[in-house]
């Protein structure tokens, strides 16, 4: 497979680093490429100071620590990089999860912010792996969660350890051999359903903004109203035309379940994310709308769910557990230790590498006045 320039560069970096000094021609010949390609490969990385030409060698640079192979050094000498989209809201605590778990183990956590903007995935990665992380956590932009026709094949492609984190690749992808640790979204819609359920109510609408999480939700709703033989409901318009506006948002929200309400064809809500249950309440009660009385209302996320005037029941995925776990399966599969963890048992010489793990982490629900059950019942 012909590299593309970012992987040749990175390539050269983690020989060059693991070995101190090669000459050029053994590099090219190791590497696979012509020798032409790879002086020019070298002068770029030369020129931003990553490397240095020495009589036909590359030289790592001098005053710089140059670091043992991941598998020859204990957890003490490890760097583990983690691209997030953000650290504001969800993923704030993934990344507490993933610093504790690494730091508790003696290795570094550097930390790579995409912001949701195109290609910036694996620009941060590359930036992470040359300047010394010696395997990757990603939680790529991907707009459903999963990657589109062409996305994400970087990802499967890095030499060094990944690990995808509240991410996963359909069958057949390139990336859905990587490890993984993500939170069981589906899971947690179907427990609301069931929730729900129990506590009286047939027709159970769902209502969830565009995001990675939300394809997930639809899956364990539908699932869980067909496996209790609830009655359907109308989707939500949201499902088929995504909103233009926050606004636009919420108005077609609030219109989807003050209808099912007047009609009697909803009685209850699954609101995405807790935010928004927050703002759509009190417009609901507005309406002559009365929560929990006239429609009960579970949120997903619980980021701020038991701050609001009125306690809302959330779904809450455990987001420091699912960056813990993450962090624990990648430093084994760096030969490190992680106390208290994942042990997916290092890739040992000879016995080729040990088996992928693909680990789903439940979310628990949190009872509060909103759906009309106290916590005790």
């Amino acid at each position: 497979m012909r590299l593309h320039v970012d992987q040749r560069h990175e390539k050269v970096l983690e020989l060059v680093r693991e070995r101190g000094s090669l000459r050029v021609a053994e590099l090219a010949e190791e590497l696979g490429m012509s020798a032409v390609t790879l002086r020019r490969d070298v002068e770029a990385l030369a020129a931003q100071g990553l490397v240095e030409r020495l009589h036909g060698a590359v030289v790592w640079p001098s005053g710089q620590s140059r670091p043992a192979p991941a598998a020859e050094r204990p957890a003490a000498g490890l760097v583990v990089g983690m691209v997030v989209p953000t650290t504001d809201y969800y993923y704030a605590d993934v990344v507490r999860g993933a610093r504790e778990a690494v730091e508790g183990a003696g290795a570094r956590l550097t930390i790579g912010l995409s912001r949701y903007l195109p290609d910036e995935d694996a620009a941060q990665a590359r930036r992470l792996l040359s300047t010394g992380a010696d395997g990757l956590l990603l939680t790529p932009s991907w707009e459903h969660g999963c990657p589109g026709p062409g996305e994400g094949l970087w990802a499967a492609e890095q030499a060094t350890p990944v690990v995808l984190v509240e991410r996963s690749a359909p069958l057949g992808h390139p990336a859905a051999r990587l490890d993984r640790v993500r939170s069981d979204h589906a899971h947690g819609a179907a427990e609301a359903v069931a929730h729900l359920a129990g506590l009286g109510h047939r027709a159970i609408a769902l209502a969830v903004q565009d995001s990675p999480t939300a394809p997930r939700l639809r899956v364990g709703y539908r699932a869980a109203v067909e496996a209790l033989g609830l009655t359907p409901v109308t989707a939500s318009p949201l499902d088929d035309v995504p909103s233009r506006s926050e606004a636009d948002r919420f108005e077609r929200t609030l219109e989807y379940l003050c209808e099912g309400v007047a009609r009697g064809d909803v009685t209850a809500a699954i609101v995405h994310s807790d935010a928004d249950a927050i703002v759509l309440i009190p417009r609901l009660q507005a309406r002559g709308v009365r929560v929990p009385e006239d429609l009960a209302v579970i949120a997903y996320d619980d980021e701020v769910a038991g701050l609001a005037d009125l306690p809302l029941t959330a779904v809450a995925p455990d987001k420091r557990a699912v960056g813990a776990a993450a962090a624990r399966l990648l430093l084994s599969r760096l030969g490190a230790a992680a106390p208290g963890g994942v042990d997916a048992g290092p890739d040992a010489p000879g016995e080729g590498p040990a088996a992928r793990r693909h680990l789903d982490i439940l979310p628990t629900l949190r009872v509060r006045v909103s759906c009309g059950a106290s916590a005790a019942s």
